[in-house]
């Protein structure tokens, strides 16, 4: 299980904790030091779209209009700290966000 995000954010944080705690072995990523794998990254385009943006970010208010109007993957591949954190990752399976819909997939109904 993959962990992609920031080793600083509290969200990613909070998922690797409550992972671990319900005996998964998942492993962060931070996306600064190792860009999530094309593969993945393609992968999870094609299913969140623009939602892999966060668009309350530092990085976001920093682009420019012509900048914030490009296509999810290609703004994530210049800007990966762009995305919209964690995204967790265990073969076919994946989420985006550590909120109610995330936990279930990951923790079940416990979480």
């Amino acid at each position: 299980m993959d962990v992609f995000g920031l080793k600083t954010c509290d969200s990613c944080r909070k998922a690797m904790k409550e992972l671990q705690a319900m005996g998964h072995a998942p492993v962060l990523r931070d996306v600064r030091a190792e860009p999530v794998p094309e593969a993945i990254l393609s992968a999870a385009e094609a299913r969140f779209g623009s939602d892999l943006l966060n668009t309350r970010s530092t990085t976001w208010r920093g682009l420019s209009e012509a900048e914030r109007a490009g296509e999810a993957g290609a703004l994530l591949r210049a800007h990966p700290a762009l995305m919209k954190r964690p995204l967790v990752v265990q073969g076919e399976v994946m989420s985006l966000g550590w909120k109610a819909d995330a936990k279930e997939i990951w923790l079940g109904s416990t979480g």
